[in-house]
């Protein structure tokens, strides 16, 4: 099966086929001349990768999914959320990003967060959705060189490392994105 993944980000697409069974031939929006810039104009995780997702079907003709993600910190009422990926602002940057985000809670002791990924499946003209939830918690310092966006600063509950000092192995078990993938792909797997 051809399925298209509607991301522009390599290391999300290297992390997710890593997940898939070899039976699925995932696709990235270059292999399909996929080249403009897909507006995620949602207010939420969902509203987002259905926007993707259906881009991709309408104007490619092809079975797709998209996901969008939010690291939604206790503190700040959720934020950053929808806006992770331009939390500091334009141009998009990771480290921006990170930084803004241990000056805002640099005199937080609550440090509780969450990561959410929601999927958007279209295939064979019907949409599912699945979501995949990993708690826990910003660290004060940077910690780690693997991984991207957030990993650094983010340390799953019930673990004691960041993300980027897990392998991608140990972190698609347990990552937001990882179980939301597992999600999407026994949904894939039931109908073969």
């Amino acid at each position: 099966m051809k399925l298209v993944f509607a991301t522009n980000n390599l290391n999300k697409l290297a992390e997710v086929q890593k997940m898939l069974p070899d039976s699925i031939e995932l696709l990235s929006l270059k292999d399909i001349s996929c080249f403009e810039d897909i507006e995620e104009t949602a207010s939420t995780l969902e509203g987002n990768a259905q926007i993707k997702a259906n881009h991709i079907t309408e104007n490619y003709k092809y079975n797709c999914f998209a996901d969008d993600t939010g690291l939604e910190v206790e503190a700040l009422n959720g934020a950053p959320g929808v806006y992770s990926a331009r939390y500091a602002g334009e141009p998009v940057n990771a480290e921006n990003n990170m930084q803004k985000l241990l000056h805002v809670l640099k005199n937080t002791d609550n440090r509780q967060a969450h990561f959410r990924t929601s999927i958007c499946l279209n295939l064979n003209g019907e949409q599912h959705f699945f979501d995949g939830v990993c708690k826990g918690e910003i660290l004060h310092d940077k910690q780690g060189e693997k991984g991207f966006g957030y990993d650094p600063i983010f340390k799953p509950e019930g673990h004691s490392m960041s993300f980027a000092k897990m392998s991608s192995e140990e972190k698609n078990k347990i990552s937001h994105r990882g179980l939301a993938i597992q999600k999407l792909v026994q949904f894939l797997l039931s109908l073969s």
